[in-house]
């Protein structure tokens, strides 16, 4: 699969005082960071009039749920409808960089001030409800995508699925692009229970997309109880790989068969982005004008490459055994003369041997680093400690350091690295925050 390869950026995007205010505000406003249902987040939704977003037919609404992959298929869709001058609203999470890159009015990240007006406006009509951080978030997306008007919303999930705030929205297509062990704390540690939560975001008679090709079967089963029409890879609609090009068929609302042959494999997840083509296709966007855009695709931390000097340093946000198999493929399949140097860092609540195993026999040396600030992330001598381990149980002869920061870690690869080397830093959005970071400046 390609990879997207940049220059060095170019500085950091500062969030106004105001806005800055009002993110440190909402990170202490709620006990939990974390606090599953739909309750509290309806009950503010319905007084700012929010949910009456579904019933406007001018609208279109598509949820997207998902251990992998979410981003990548509302990155497409965006795309898509970008090429057509359709006006789409984009929630996504969580950001890099800057806060509003979470809120996105037609591809751009929206002014700091809408944001801070939508935050305003929450805090009037929440009363006494306490809302989560993410809460706010969600909130002041649909809040700004009804100011500018949009005509297609969409809602990327942020956990699960059935409870996460994203939910209280019905929308007219739900998208499930994969189904994978993470976030067990939450979601429990087996495949079907993970798939019956992801799929709470169906919708009676309304299409529900799952693209990913061994679905447990609690997708089937929610779909039928949901009275969801259930579009499985494989059966109404499908897509194949052949060498550096790919093939996609499916069908429209009316039962007619569209297909597209010789495509460039773009840099993003395939099965991602074929659900978005099918959606797409039910949306009646017509296929000349949308497949262009696939070829070139692109999205921060996925596969990106960005050149310190004559070092390529490949980001990728990784952070769990199904996205470290698909990155370990990445790799493969574009290898390098010289050695591979890994920058890591984790959160600690995360399966680090999964997220290693299929990777290390493909890297050389590794840099493990803390997050300092960071409550959730792993500290860097455990998990020098868990690599070392692996590393050991394999038999592999590698290095490993152990750096306080991101930012000293790849300094340190950075200056080991030979001409035919590349670094690698990967293990979570926080960790490709850093990165890019320290690369600006």
């Amino acid at each position: 699969m390609n990879s997207t390869s940049q220059n060095k950026p170019q500085g950091v995007p500062q969030e106004s005082p105001q806005l800055a205010d009002w993110l440190a505000r909402l990170e202490a406003l709620h006990p939990s960071e974390i606090e599953m249902g739909l309750g509290r987040v309806s009950e503010v939704a319905s007084r700012m009039g929010l949910l009456d977003l579904a019933s406007d037919p001018s609208r279109n609404i598509i949820t997207i749920a998902g251990t992998n992959g979410k981003g990548s298929c509302v990155a497409t869709l965006e795309a898509m409808a970008c090429a057509q001058g359709i006006s789409v609203g984009a929630f996504t999470s969580p950001h890099f960089l800057h806060y509003c890159e979470r809120i996105r009015v037609n591809g751009n990240p929206v002014d700091d001030a809408l944001v801070c007006e939508a935050f305003e406006a929450i805090e009037q009509a929440r009363g006494e409800i306490s809302l989560t951080y993410f809460e706010f978030g969600t909130l002041a997306a649909l809040e700004v995508f009804r100011r500018q008007g949009v005509s297609v919303l969409l809602l990327e999930v942020g956990l699960g699925g059935r409870l996460d705030a994203v939910n209280i929205i019905d929308s007219q297509i739900a998208v499930v692009t994969s189904i994978d062990i993470d976030h067990e704390e939450w979601l429990g540690n087996d495949r079907e229970v993970i798939g019956a939560e992801k799929a709470g975001v169906f919708r009676a008679g309304c299409p529900a997309i799952c693209a990913d090709p061994n679905a447990p079967a609690s997708i089937a089963r929610v779909a039928a109880e949901t009275n969801a029409d259930l579009w499985q890879k494989g059966e109404r609609w499908d897509w194949q790989r052949e060498g550096n090009t790919w093939s996609w068929q499916g069908q429209t609302t009316t039962g007619e068969a569209v297909s597209v042959s010789d495509l460039v494999v773009p840099s993003l997840p395939l099965p991602s982005v074929a659900a978005a083509l099918q959606v797409a296709t039910l949306l009646g966007w017509p296929l000349e004008s949308v497949v262009p855009e696939i070829a070139k695709l692109s999205l921060t931390g996925r596969a990106q490459i960005i050149q310190s000097g004559d070092i390529p340093v490949w980001l990728d946000v990784a952070h769990n055994p199904a996205a470290a198999k698909l990155l370990a493929e990445h790799l493969a399949s574009n290898p390098v003369q010289g050695k591979t140097l890994a920058v890591m860092a984790v959160m600690a609540d995360k399966d680090i041997d999964g997220l290693l195993s299929p990777l290390i026999s493909q890297l050389d040396c590794w840099y493990c680093c803390s997050l300092p600030g960071n409550a959730r992330a792993a500290l860097a001598n455990s998990l020098a400690q868990d690599t070392q381990r692996m590393l050991t149980a394999t038999g592999l002869q590698q290095s490993v350091t152990i750096c306080d920061t991101v930012a000293s870690g790849l300094t340190q690869a950075l200056e080991q690295a030979q001409e035919g080397d590349r670094v690698l830093v990967l293990g979570s959005f926080f960790t490709v925050a850093e990165a890019i970071t320290a690369l600006s400046a």
